[in-house]
């Protein structure tokens, strides 16, 4: 069984505003948990800052939970605004900027190697 790693404690419910705190002019980010498999990362993103175009060698979920984020993946635009999940699969390049103060739930899911 792989090593589990996690930076929040298990069997407690944590509300998710209080794991993280923007950055002014900037992004935040906080490992909520990490495994073999995959990783879930809680983002705060100050208005105006973003993430430029890269690819990832996996799917990710974009799960937007305050503000709004512009979002291009696969040169397609997507709104992401509270409430909505999006898909960013494997090799396609993609990129998000926030156009408010917003928060992101982020899951990287990894493929298992058989």
């Amino acid at each position: 069984m792989a090593a589990k790693h996690a930076s929040i404690p298990p069997a407690e419910a944590l509300t998710l505003a209080t794991l993280i705190a923007p950055t002014e002019q900037g992004i935040a980010g906080r490992v909520l948990a990490k495994t073999s498999g995959g990783t879930v990362t809680l983002f705060a993103f100050d208005e105006g800052q973003g993430l430029s175009e890269h690819t990832a060698p996996f799917d990710a979920l974009a799960m937007v939970l305050a503000g709004a984020l512009d979002m291009t993946i696969g040169g397609q635009p997507v709104r992401a605004v509270p409430g909505t999940i999006v898909r960013m699969p494997a090799n396609v390049p993609h990129a998000l900027d926030a156009t408010e103060p917003t928060r992101m739930l982020l899951v990287m899911l990894r493929e298992r190697a058989d």
